[in-house]
């Protein structure tokens, strides 16, 4: 995951946030981390889900097969 390094930096800023009494940043930087997990969990869902997709509209029904 070559993404992993922007929860880092947020982790690393929420827990400066944390330690120099900033709650209201600290709990915005909470969001942000969510936000960016879910956004990169859907881009990695929508390129794996791609070479499916491509099987799909070639037209091989694998289910089919072996009968008849």
């Amino acid at each position: 995951m070559q993404d992993d390094w922007i929860l880092d930096v947020l982790a690393d800023l929420r827990a400066f946030a944390t330690a120099n009494h900033l709650p209201r940043t600290a709990e915005q930087l909470d969001d942000a981390a969510l936000i960016a997990l879910a956004e990169m969990s859907a881009q990695r869902e929508r390129i794996v889900g791609r070479p499916h997709e491509n099987r799909a509209a070639s037209g091989t029904d694998l289910g089919k097969a072996g009968s008849g």
